[in-house]
C-alpha cells in the first residue's frame, strides 16, 4: 500500500496554451516499483512508471503538461522521494523537484521524423526527457529547452573557477602504480608490458639524459604494425625486436608527417608534463591542445635532477573532481539539467544533405581498415554495426594490445582479420586481463542530461559514450571526454 498526498489544489501552471507538451520524467536511481505524482495532477494522482529497456535502475513516464513551472516528486517502494540530480526546492510537501517548460517561441523545434511511430503516454521506448510539442494545427515536433547564453556563461565560468582553485596534487591517488618504461626496450617487449600491465600508455625514461622524455602509446604500436605491414610480409617477432623504442621515436616523424600549420614538418621538442601545484584547468588545456590522452604530473627539485613521476592526469579524473564538486548543488550549473541534444556537444550523425564527416564500420571490414582511420580521421574511436546502423561493439586505439595475447601480431595480416575477428580476439584477452572492465562500448540517449553524460565519462576507463536512438540502438553520434572539456571551457 502506498501513501497518499492529500490535495492542496495547486494548479498546474494557469495559463491557457493551445498546445499540451508530453513530458518524459524519468526516476535514474532504482527501485522495484516507482510512481509520479506532481501539481500537474494536483497531487491527487500517483502515475506508474515504467522501467526502460535496457536501463535497470531506470523509470519513465510520459505525461501531458501544458507550458509553465511544475513541482513533483516520486514513490519509490512506498517512500516519497526527490531527485537530488535534479533541480530542486523546498515546498509544500517537502523537498520537490521542480521542471520549467517554456511556451512555444521559447522553443527549439525541428520537425519529428516520420519513421517514429506514435506513442502513447505509456510507451517506455520514447526518448527520456525528451518532449513533444502538439500544435494547435496538430503537428507534432520535438521541442527541446533552450539555454539562455547569460546561463551558460555563468555555467562556463564557475567551472573555470572551480578547475583554476584546484591543483593537480587533488588528482593522486591514496595508492597505486605509475608504470614507466626505458627508452632503450624493444618495442616487442614494450608491447608485451602494456599488454600484461593493462595499459595503453607510459612515460618514457632516458637513463642517460636522467629525465623523462615523452611517452609509448596505443597510436605508436598501430603505425608501428602499419608500418611493418607495408613492406608486404607477415609480422615477425624479429622485424620488431630490431626496434627500440627510442628508434622508433627518432623515426616516427617519417611515418606520421606531422605537419603545423604551414604544411611543414615539425618534431615536438619537449614532453608535454605539468607539475603537482599546476591548475586544474591548465592540465586539462594541455591535454587538449596538444592532443594527448593524458599529461604525466611529474615533480622535480630545485636543480631539476631526480625527477619523479606521480601520476598520469586524464581528462576523465579532472571531470570526476567536477562531477564530485558540483553534483549536490547542481542548481549553481544550470547547463547540467540540458539534454545533450540541445547543446553543441559531440559528433553526430550528418543529417541527409550533410558532408559531416562521421566514421563507422561493419564487423567485416579489415583490421588494417579500421588502424588506417583511427590515424587518418584523427579520431580515437569507431563504432561497428550493423546494416541498420545499430550499435554492435567499438574499436578503440587501445584495442590494438589484445595482438600482443600469444604473440597474435606475428602471425596476422591486417588486411586479412576481420574487425570482428580482432575484437573477439580483445574480449578472450579481457576474460584474463580485465583490460576494458566490461567498460568499452558505453552507451547514452540524445535526450540524456549533461550531468547523466559527466557522471559516465568520469568512471575510470570510460573515455567516449556512444549516442543511440532508444530501443532500436541505432547509432546517433558520439560524445569524448574532449568534447566536454571543450564546450565546459567555452
Amino acid at each position: 500500500m502506498f501513501g497518499s498526498v492529500p490535495d492542496r489544489g495547486h494548479e498546474s501552471s494557469g495559463v491557457s496554451v493551445p498546445f499540451l507538451i508530453p513530458w518524459s520524467f524519468v526516476w535514474r536511481h532504482g527501485g522495484r516499483s516507482v510512481y509520479l505524482c506532481g501539481s500537474f495532477t494536483r497531487w491527487s494522482e500517483r502515475i506508474p512508471m515504467s522501467p526502460v529497456e535496457g536501463y535497470d535502475d531506470v523509470f519513465q513516464v510520459v505525461w501531458n503538461v501544458t507550458p509553465g513551472h511544475h513541482q513533483y516528486k516520486f514513490c519509490v517502494d512506498g517512500e516519497w522521494r526527490h531527485d537530488e540530480s535534479q533541480s530542486f526546492v523546498r515546498g509544500d510537501y517537502g523537498l520537490v523537484n521542480t521542471v520549467f517548460l517554456a511556451r512555444q517561441p521559447d522553443m527549439i523545434p525541428s520537425t519529428f521524423s516520420p519513421q517514429t511511430p506514435g506513442r502513447s503516454n505509456m510507451d517506455v521506448d520514447f526518448d527520456v526527457n525528451m518532449p513533444v510539442a502538439t500544435s494547435s494545427s496538430g503537428t507534432l515536433q520535438e521541442a527541446v529547452p533552450r539555454i539562455s547564453s547569460p546561463d551558460l556563461e555563468v555555467s562556463r565560468h564557475r567551472i573555470s573557477i572551480f578547475l583554476s582553485a584546484h591543483t593537480a596534487y587533488e588528482l593522486l591517488p591514496e595508492s597505486g602504480k605509475v608504470i614507466a618504461l626505458d627508452v632503450n626496450l624493444p618495442v616487442k617487449q614494450a608491447f608485451h608490458i602494456l599488454y600484461e600491465q593493462g595499459i595503453s600508455v607510459a612515460p618514457l625514461w632516458d637513463l642517460c639524459k636522467g629525465q623523462f622524455v615523452g611517452v609509448l602509446s596505443a597510436l605508436d604500436f598501430i603505425l608501428i604494425l602499419r608500418e611493418l605491414g607495408n613492406h608486404g610480409s607477415n609480422l615477425t617477432e624479429e622485424e620488431l625486436e630490431t626496434h627500440t623504442i627510442a628508434a622508433w621515436k627518432e623515426g616516427k616523424l617519417h611515418v606520421t608527417g606531422a605537419m603545423d600549420g604551414n604544411g611543414e614538418s615539425f618534431p615536438r621538442q619537449h614532453l608535454i608534463h605539468a607539475g603537482p601545484y599546476d591548475c586544474l584547468k591548465d592540465v586539462a588545456l594541455k591535454i587538449l591542445q596538444n592532443k594527448v590522452a593524458t599529461v604525466p604530473i611529474i615533480h622535480s627539485s630545485q636543480d631539476s635532477s631526480f625527477p619523479q613521476l606521480l601520476h598520469l592526469a586524464s581528462l576523465s579524473g579532472i571531470l570526476k573532481c567536477i562531477y564530485r564538486y558540483f553534483r549536490h548543488s547542481s542548481s549553481s550549473l544550470p547547463i547540467l539539467q540540458q539534454p545533450i541534444c540541445s547543446i553543441p556537444l559531440g559528433t553526430w550523425v550528418p543529417e541527409i544533405g550533410e558532408s559531416k564527416p562521421f566514421s563507422m564500420l561493419r564487423p567485416n571490414a579489415s583490421l588494417s581498415a579500421a588502424l588506417t582511420l583511427l590515424v587518418e580521421a584523427e579520431v580515437s574511436s569507431i563504432p561497428i554495426v550493423d546494416d541498420n546502423g545499430s550499435l554492435l561493439d567499438i574499436y578503440s586505439r587501445s584495442d590494438i594490445t589484445a595482438l600482443a595475447k600469444d604473440k597474435a601480431y606475428a602471425h596476422i595480416r591486417l588486411d586479412e582479420m576481420s574487425i570482428h575477428q580482432a575484437l573477439q580476439l580483445g574480449q578472450d584477452a579481457n576474460s584474463t586481463h580485465g583490460f576494458f572492465n566490461g567498460q568499452r562500448c558505453q552507451m547514452c540517449l540524445r535526450s540524456d542530461p549533461l550531468h547523466e553524460v559527466m557522471k559516465r565519462l568520469a568512471n575510470p576507463g570510460v573515455r567516449r559514450l556512444v549516442i543511440v536512438e532508444a530501443g532500436s540502438k541505432r547509432v546517433e553520434g558520439i560524445i569524448s571526454l574532449s568534447d566536454v572539456f571543450n564546450f565546459l571551457l567555452g
